[in-house]
Protein backbone atom coordinates (compact mmCIF):
# COMPACT_ATOMS: atom_id res chain seq x y z
CA UNK A 1 0.00 0.00 0.00
CA UNK A 2 1.34 3.60 -0.53
CA UNK A 3 0.63 6.38 2.50
CA UNK A 4 -0.09 9.64 0.87
CA UNK A 5 0.14 12.69 2.94
CA UNK A 6 -2.23 15.58 1.21
CA UNK A 7 -1.78 18.97 2.19
CA UNK A 8 -1.56 22.82 1.04
CA UNK A 9 -1.99 25.84 2.30
CA UNK A 10 -5.44 26.92 3.69
CA UNK A 11 -8.49 27.52 1.20
CA UNK A 12 -6.33 25.93 -1.75
CA UNK A 13 -8.41 23.07 -2.36
CA UNK A 14 -7.40 20.24 -0.48
CA UNK A 15 -10.85 19.00 0.13
CA UNK A 16 -11.59 19.19 -3.45
CA UNK A 17 -9.10 17.30 -4.41
CA UNK A 18 -9.16 14.89 -1.64
CA UNK A 19 -12.72 14.19 -3.03
CA UNK A 20 -11.38 13.49 -6.37
CA UNK A 21 -8.89 11.11 -5.49
CA UNK A 22 -11.80 8.81 -3.59
CA UNK A 23 -13.72 9.05 -6.74
CA UNK A 24 -10.73 7.45 -8.21
CA UNK A 25 -11.16 4.34 -5.29
CA UNK A 26 -8.10 5.73 -2.80
CA UNK A 27 -8.93 5.64 0.84
CA UNK A 28 -8.83 9.22 2.69
CA UNK A 29 -9.39 10.29 6.09
CA UNK A 30 -9.61 13.66 6.41
CA UNK A 31 -7.56 15.47 9.64
CA UNK A 32 -9.98 18.68 9.73
CA UNK A 33 -12.93 16.18 10.10
CA UNK A 34 -10.99 14.52 12.95
CA UNK A 35 -10.79 17.18 14.84
CA UNK A 36 -14.23 18.00 14.90
CA UNK A 37 -15.03 14.58 15.99
CA UNK A 38 -12.14 15.03 19.12
CA UNK A 39 -13.73 18.57 19.70
CA UNK A 40 -17.23 16.64 20.50
CA UNK A 41 -18.02 17.45 24.18
CA UNK A 42 -17.29 14.21 26.56
CA UNK A 43 -14.05 13.50 25.44
CA UNK A 44 -10.34 13.55 26.72
CA UNK A 45 -9.38 16.40 23.91
CA UNK A 46 -12.68 18.39 24.44
CA UNK A 47 -11.86 18.57 27.82
CA UNK A 48 -8.21 19.93 27.64
CA UNK A 49 -8.70 22.15 25.23
CA UNK A 50 -11.54 24.08 27.49
CA UNK A 51 -9.49 23.60 30.66
CA UNK A 52 -7.01 25.06 28.68
CA UNK A 53 -8.85 28.17 27.16
CA UNK A 54 -11.89 28.56 29.78
CA UNK A 55 -15.53 27.81 29.36
CA UNK A 56 -16.29 30.95 26.96
CA UNK A 57 -14.86 28.71 23.71
CA UNK A 58 -17.90 26.78 24.12
CA UNK A 59 -21.76 26.98 23.07
CA UNK A 60 -24.37 26.96 25.54
CA UNK A 61 -24.72 22.75 24.76
CA UNK A 62 -21.11 21.98 25.36
CA UNK A 63 -19.80 22.08 22.31
CA UNK A 64 -16.41 24.25 20.92
CA UNK A 65 -16.93 27.56 19.12
CA UNK A 66 -14.34 27.10 15.97
CA UNK A 67 -14.79 30.43 15.52
CA UNK A 68 -13.98 31.81 19.04
CA UNK A 69 -11.01 29.72 19.61
CA UNK A 70 -9.74 30.59 16.41
CA UNK A 71 -9.39 34.13 17.56
CA UNK A 72 -7.59 33.25 20.26
CA UNK A 73 -4.92 31.38 18.45
CA UNK A 74 -4.41 33.27 15.29
CA UNK A 75 -4.18 36.25 17.33
CA UNK A 76 -1.32 34.28 19.23
CA UNK A 77 1.18 32.18 18.28
CA UNK A 78 2.07 30.75 21.52
CA UNK A 79 -1.74 29.75 22.27
CA UNK A 80 -1.52 28.16 19.00
CA UNK A 81 1.12 25.86 20.03
CA UNK A 82 -0.10 25.04 22.88
CA UNK A 83 -3.71 24.00 20.97
CA UNK A 84 -1.60 21.84 18.64
CA UNK A 85 -0.02 20.01 21.53
CA UNK A 86 -3.28 19.27 22.94
CA UNK A 87 -4.67 18.34 19.42
CA UNK A 88 -1.76 16.72 17.19
CA UNK A 89 -1.17 13.62 19.05
CA UNK A 90 -4.95 12.40 19.45
CA UNK A 91 -5.00 13.50 14.93
CA UNK A 92 -1.91 11.12 14.95
CA UNK A 93 -3.52 8.26 16.60
CA UNK A 94 -6.62 8.57 14.52
CA UNK A 95 -4.20 8.94 11.16
CA UNK A 96 -2.19 5.63 11.97
CA UNK A 97 -5.32 3.57 12.99
CA UNK A 98 -6.85 4.38 9.86
CA UNK A 99 -3.58 3.38 8.06
CA UNK A 100 -3.29 0.03 9.80
CA UNK A 101 -6.86 -1.00 9.10
CA UNK A 102 -6.57 0.15 4.97
CA UNK A 103 -3.23 -1.82 5.04
CA UNK A 104 -5.32 -4.68 5.96
CA UNK A 105 -7.94 -4.22 3.58
CA UNK A 106 -6.18 -2.91 0.57
CA UNK A 107 -3.09 -4.06 0.75
CA UNK A 108 -2.46 -2.67 -3.01
CA UNK A 109 -3.92 -0.26 -2.54
CA UNK A 110 -3.44 3.71 -1.88
CA UNK A 111 -4.90 5.68 1.47
CA UNK A 112 -4.66 9.46 2.21
CA UNK A 113 -4.04 11.48 4.75
CA UNK A 114 -5.10 14.88 4.53
CA UNK A 115 -3.94 17.17 6.97
CA UNK A 116 -2.87 21.22 6.27
CA UNK A 117 0.22 20.96 8.95
CA UNK A 118 1.93 17.79 7.78
CA UNK A 119 4.88 20.09 6.97
CA UNK A 120 4.84 22.52 9.29
CA UNK A 121 4.76 19.76 12.42
CA UNK A 122 7.22 17.17 10.48
CA UNK A 123 4.73 14.28 10.29
CA UNK A 124 5.29 14.57 6.42
CA UNK A 125 8.25 12.15 6.71
CA UNK A 126 5.77 9.55 7.26
CA UNK A 127 4.53 8.68 4.41
CA UNK A 128 5.78 7.62 1.10
CA UNK A 129 4.97 10.66 -0.94
CA UNK A 130 3.40 14.07 -0.16
CA UNK A 131 0.91 16.19 -2.67
CA UNK A 132 1.06 19.49 -2.27
CA UNK A 133 -2.29 21.39 -3.26
CA UNK A 134 -1.86 24.95 -4.65
CA UNK A 135 -2.94 28.19 -6.48
CA UNK A 136 -2.57 31.59 -6.27
CA UNK A 137 -2.48 34.31 -3.27
CA UNK A 138 -5.43 36.01 -5.27
CA UNK A 139 -7.53 32.70 -5.62
CA UNK A 140 -6.67 31.59 -1.69
CA UNK A 141 -7.70 35.42 -0.47
CA UNK A 142 -11.15 35.08 -2.37
CA UNK A 143 -11.84 31.52 -1.42
CA UNK A 144 -11.02 32.41 2.62
CA UNK A 145 -13.42 35.54 2.39
CA UNK A 146 -15.97 33.49 0.44
CA UNK A 147 -16.00 30.84 2.62
CA UNK A 148 -15.34 32.13 6.03
CA UNK A 149 -16.55 35.39 6.00
CA UNK A 150 -13.00 36.99 7.20
CA UNK A 151 -11.78 40.30 7.36
CA UNK A 152 -8.48 41.05 5.17
CA UNK A 153 -6.66 41.53 8.54
CA UNK A 154 -8.02 37.92 9.38
CA UNK A 155 -7.50 36.61 6.22
CA UNK A 156 -3.72 37.92 6.40
CA UNK A 157 -3.49 36.57 10.21
CA UNK A 158 -4.78 32.81 9.07
CA UNK A 159 -2.55 32.70 5.86
CA UNK A 160 0.60 34.05 7.39
CA UNK A 161 0.28 30.76 10.14
CA UNK A 162 1.20 28.58 7.80
CA UNK A 163 4.43 27.93 5.57
CA UNK A 164 4.17 30.15 2.64
CA UNK A 165 3.15 28.07 -0.58
CA UNK A 166 6.52 28.54 -2.31
CA UNK A 167 8.33 26.19 0.65
CA UNK A 168 5.62 23.62 0.99
CA UNK A 169 6.13 23.05 -2.54
CA UNK A 170 9.84 22.11 -1.95
CA UNK A 171 8.69 19.04 0.41
CA UNK A 172 6.18 17.64 -2.74
CA UNK A 173 6.56 14.66 -4.81
CA UNK A 174 3.63 15.43 -6.71
CA UNK A 175 1.79 19.46 -6.99
CA UNK A 176 -1.73 19.46 -8.03
CA UNK A 177 -2.55 23.10 -9.25
CA UNK A 178 -5.56 24.03 -8.21
CA UNK A 179 -6.15 27.55 -9.82
CA UNK A 180 -8.13 26.78 -12.84
CA UNK A 181 -11.30 24.66 -14.11
CA UNK A 182 -12.41 21.56 -12.15
CA UNK A 183 -11.49 20.06 -15.03
CA UNK A 184 -8.10 21.24 -15.11
CA UNK A 185 -7.58 20.31 -11.37
CA UNK A 186 -9.63 16.17 -11.75
CA UNK A 187 -6.53 16.20 -15.03
CA UNK A 188 -3.50 16.57 -12.52
CA UNK A 189 -5.45 14.86 -9.96
CA UNK A 190 -6.14 11.62 -12.43
CA UNK A 191 -2.44 11.68 -13.66
CA UNK A 192 -1.11 11.52 -9.66
CA UNK A 193 -3.63 8.67 -9.33
CA UNK A 194 -1.95 6.56 -12.11
CA UNK A 195 1.39 7.74 -10.54
CA UNK A 196 0.50 6.27 -7.21
CA UNK A 197 -1.21 3.02 -8.08
CA UNK A 198 2.05 2.38 -9.69
CA UNK A 199 3.82 2.58 -6.66
CA UNK A 200 1.19 0.51 -5.02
Amino acid sequence: MVQVGLTGGISTGKTTVGAMFVELGCRLIDSDRVTHELFEPGGAVHQAVVAEFGPGIQYADGRIDRSRLGEIVFNDPARRQKLNQLVHPAVIERQKEFLKAVEAEDPDGVAIVDAALMIEVGTYKNYDKVVVVVCSPEQQRSRLEERAGLSDKEIDKRIQSQMPLEEKVKYADFVIDNDGSLEETRLQVVSTYHELLNLA
